[in-house]
């Protein structure tokens, strides 16, 4: 490639619905060669990359907010549209879009295409996912399709290898020329106009859809279906994950002790031993019940259920200010309260959205397990419940039960002090039902599984070291009585901190682990096992099995009291970091991080000085 060739660089902007795939084919075109931004003065994402193609081209890829219109109802689709007809004062104009529609769902995809169309700009079409619409039975004729559009037509699997490789070859040719725009198209007529001159959809599957989703979007049986699958899920949590649970911490256990012996006694045996094998492998052990919920997350996400629940939730939901749209991003913060509150972006009600951004961390994110975990499991018997239920499984489905009924209350509160309470349609894509693929999911809990190591690798490991050495210095005077741990820094800020937090129950240890919690909760877990095994001494064994240290040191008040908090605990600082640049201001941060920290305390001390009471 030589270097006038390089500079000389051409823009395309892929374009399309939400869930077409477009930013798995953005993924493919660019690699590594992307950046991430924001645009000036709003929270709308910004993915730019860039590639060269074969005859030597670099090729700009802009991947522009998914948009069902250009009659924008959100900030997102207004960036859309606004750089797409070139608008935009910081973009200038595509001189290619490259619309992306799913080949399996192309009776709601075609419509924008055709809106993309009346633009009159250079375009092609591809169309994604045609590995699965083929599984399904859909036949689309390609060639007849693009001789209807006017536009070049080209298929992609973006997920696949080569997927993309008609999609960089037709960039690369001649720039197909601008379509005819056609005045007053009825955008509904001539979309079932094309679907009957090139696509064939198997009737028997359409069938099935509909008197499925008559089942499934039942105002009634719907609601018991989905409140059945969520138990399902709680239940599994704890049943199923227990096994890998039980072989990873006696794995984690026997290489502490084999540390332990191998290496004299001093300040690294109490760092690998004390502090990252007590520590960070005690958080490893909970990788299986965090993955575990994630098959069951990805599983109703790729089999096409959670835009049908959301629907189902849309009258409960509006009922407490918010709105079926606010169902993904309160259900994506389960896993994660970040990306939960960057998808309510999609949330065209500004109010709505301050709501949702508000109430989402009190969705009990995959952070919250393993301190669930430890505490179910010291506090809670591992027996069945009617000969079918697993005891430990129910609590945990209360807990997380606990979260969504508090979020719909501050919801239902914040409504109130709300101008606006007019309705707000739901539009919402329903896409057609399939079965997840293996490879899909595997690639998404590998996914999952990195984040969480690498936090493990980074975030975890450095907190736990620093917390060990704010717990092992300063070293005790000579004489004193009691653990070493007690004249440290940490056991110095834990002891000051004690009264604060005696009323709810907690301990000078629960304080210490309170502080690293705020950068990531799991540090929790990781934090009392370090503080516990130096407090112990480095020759106790049984401090590896931190559920029995603290089922036997705790009251069961404590215990109550400390699940409770995580309900409501104020989030972790990266989630601060993400409300403060969706909201562009720190005034709804200090509104999260006060009304949290209350409620968390408010319901711990009612917690504690209850159990108290009745015990």
């Amino acid at each position: 490639m030589t270097a006038a060739a390089a500079t000389i660089a051409s823009q395309i902007a892929l374009v399309g619905n939400p869930n077409c795939g477009k930013t798995a084919l953005f993924n493919t075109l660019t690699g590594s060669r992307q950046k991430v931004a924001n645009y000036a003065g709003v929270t709308v994402e910004r993915k730019e990359g860039r590639f060269t193609t074969d005859s030597g081209r670099l090729v700009r890829v802009l991947d522009l907010p998914g948009a069902y219109s250009f009659d924008a109802t959100s900030p997102d689709e207004q960036i859309t549209r606004d750089v797409c007809k070139g608008h935009h004062p910081e973009e200038p104009k595509p001189d290619l879009l490259v619309c992306v529609a799913d080949a399996t769902n192309l009776r709601l995809h075609l419509r924008f295409v055709l809106e993309v169309r009346q633009l009159g700009q250079p375009m092609l079409l591809a169309l994604n996912m045609m590995d699965a619409a083929a599984r399904r039975g859909i036949r689309i004729d390609v060639a007849r399709l693009a001789a209807e559009l006017g536009i070049p037509v080209v298929e992609t699997v973006a997920v696949r290898r080569h997927g993309a490789d008609a999609l960089r070859a037709a960039i690369d040719g001649t720039p197909p020329p601008s379509p005819a725009v056609v005045p007053d198209l009825d955008l509904h007529a001539e979309t079932r106009r094309l679907l009957r001159a090139a696509v064939q959809l198997p009737m028997q599957h359409a069938e099935l859809e509909d008197a499925i989703d008559r089942v499934v979007l039942h105002p009634v049986f719907g609601l018991a279906i989905l409140g059945a699958v969520m138990f399902l899920i709680f239940q599994a949590v704890f049943a199923w994950a227990a096994p890998l649970q039980d072989a990873l911490a006696a794995g984690t256990a026997s290489v502490g002790a084999w540390l332990a012996a191998a290496l004299p006694d001093g300040p690294l045996q109490s760092l690998l031993t004390d502090g990252v094998f007590a520590g960070v492998g005690t958080v490893l052990e909970f990788l299986p019940q965090i993955l575990l919920l994630f098959v069951f997350i990805l599983t109703l996400e790729e089999s096409g259920y959670l835009p049908r629940a959301a629907f189902l939730l849309d009258r409960l939901m509006f009922a407490a200010g918010l709105s079926g749209r606010s169902f993904i991003p309160l259900l994506s913060s389960f896993a994660c309260a970040i990306p939960g509150i960057m998808a309510t972006r999609s949330i065209q009600d500004p109010r709505d959205r301050i709501a949702t951004i508000l109430v989402a961390p009190l969705m009990t994110c995959s952070a919250r397990l393993p301190v669930y975990t430890l505490l179910i499991g010291a506090f809670v018997p591992r027996r069945e419940v009617a000969g079918l239920f697993n005891l430990q499984g129910l609590v945990l489905f209360g807990l997380y039960a606990a979260g969504i009924a508090s979020a719909l209350l501050v919801a239902t509160i914040m409504k109130r002090w709300r101008r606006d309470r007019g309705e707000h349609a739901l539009l919402l894509e329903l896409p057609s039902y399939r079965w997840p693929h293996p490879r899909d999911l595997l690639i998404g809990l590998w996914e999952r599984a990195a984040i969480f190591l690498r936090r493990v690798t980074t975030i975890i490991l450095a907190l736990t070291v620093l917390l060990w050495f704010l717990s092992s210095f300063p070293a005790a005077p000579a004489g004193a009585g009691g653990p070493a741990i007690d004249y440290s820094f940490a056991g110095r800020i834990g002891h000051w901190m004690e009264p604060l937090f005696a009323p709810i129950g907690f301990n000078w240890q629960i304080c210490i682990a309170l502080i690293p919690g705020i950068a990531a909760r799991e540090v929790a877990v990781s934090s009392l096992a370090t503080v516990y095994a130096l407090a112990a001494g480095s020759d106790d064994a049984a401090i590896s099995q931190l559920s029995g240290i603290v089922a036997s040191e705790w009251s069961l008040a404590t215990g109550l009291s400390l699940l409770v908090w995580y309900i409501y605990a104020p989030m972790c600082l990266s989630t601060f970091a993400v409300i403060r640049r969706e909201t562009n201001g720190w005034k709804h941060v200090a509104i999260a991080a006060i009304y949290l920290f209350a409620l968390a305390y408010a319901a711990s001390l009612l917690t504690y000085q209850l159990t108290v009471w009745l015990t």
